[in-house]
């Protein structure tokens, strides 16, 4: 029997208590003493530059001025999406990749810093609140199962998870998503993408990723939103997306943590 929203709320306040005075809670960032677990010193969270609008209607790519206020009515689109739409439909993003979000997110990755994942659950569940109408799956990026095994997590998946769960206890009565972790895989290993060009990116995924034989199924005609934890050049994005719609997905949005801001802001 599945416990009511407030039930397993009071369950994780009672735990997180118990945990809290084991492992004094820390900042995410620069681990300095917090009251509360899973959040961010005030100078850290002073640090996180969050996209707001103005932004791309496609992609998300944040605008230094509002469009709409010299071409009032105007579908604005950054020079990247006019020049050639992606592949989905929506993109959106939580902040900008700086020095302060390099630090998060390089703690959730790799330094097994997991208890980021509810608060950042609940700022996806905050940047895409737009898309969750929109949503019938949320599927997570997928990691090839060797480097899942390196990193004993995929924190996408993790991601994925975390924004279900922020979504379903929200109080807002809304329909949820359902999270499928394993509905995408990564059949190819594939070297890092952090210091190849945008078009080595690209090469270095084609091929790689495939929907999974015993999802299939379950994808047919639904509307998925494609989670990660950061977007650089969005050829892993893209990729994703390709496969999902050529395997039958009605529908393909984007949402990621943060976004590598394009030099010059085209």
């Amino acid at each position: 029997m599945e416990l009511p929203a407030f039930g397993r709320q009071a369950v994780r306040a009672v735990a997180g208590g118990l945990l809290d005075a084991v492992l004094p809670p820390l900042c995410l960032i620069c681990d300095r003493p917090l009251t509360v677990a899973g959040l961010l010193c005030a100078d850290c969270w002073e640090g996180i530059d969050f996209v707001t609008p103005p932004h791309c209607a496609v992609c998300g790519y944040p605008f230094e001025f509002d469009p709409d206020e010299l071409d009032p009515g105007n579908r604005s689109l950054c020079g990247a999406c006019a020049a050639g739409l992606p592949p989905y439909d929506r993109g959106r993003a939580v902040m900008r990749y700086g020095e302060t979000a390099r630090r998060l997110l390089l703690g959730f990755k790799h330094a097994d810093r997991i208890e980021a994942a509810a608060s950042l659950g609940q700022w996806l569940g905050r940047a895409g609140r737009e898309m969750r109408a929109g949503s019938d799956l949320i599927v997570p990026v997928p990691l090839h199962w060797r480097r899942l095994l390196l990193r004993r997590y995929n924190q996408a998946a993790l991601l994925a998870w975390a924004l279900e769960a922020a979504w379903r206890d929200d109080g807002s009565g809304d329909p949820t998503p359902a999270c499928c972790p394993d509905l995408l895989q990564r059949v190819r290993a594939t070297p890092s993408q952090g210091h190849l060009s945008p078009a080595q990116r690209i090469r270095n995924v084609a091929g790689a990723i495939k929907v999974n034989p015993a999802r299939q199924a379950r994808l047919a005609g639904r509307r998925v939103l494609l989670v990660d934890d950061v977007m650089t050049t969005g050829a892993t994005l893209e990729a994703c997306s390709r496969v999902l719609q050529r395997a039958g997905a009605a529908r393909v949005q984007v949402l990621v943590l943060a976004r590598v801001m394009r030099p010059g802001g085209t």
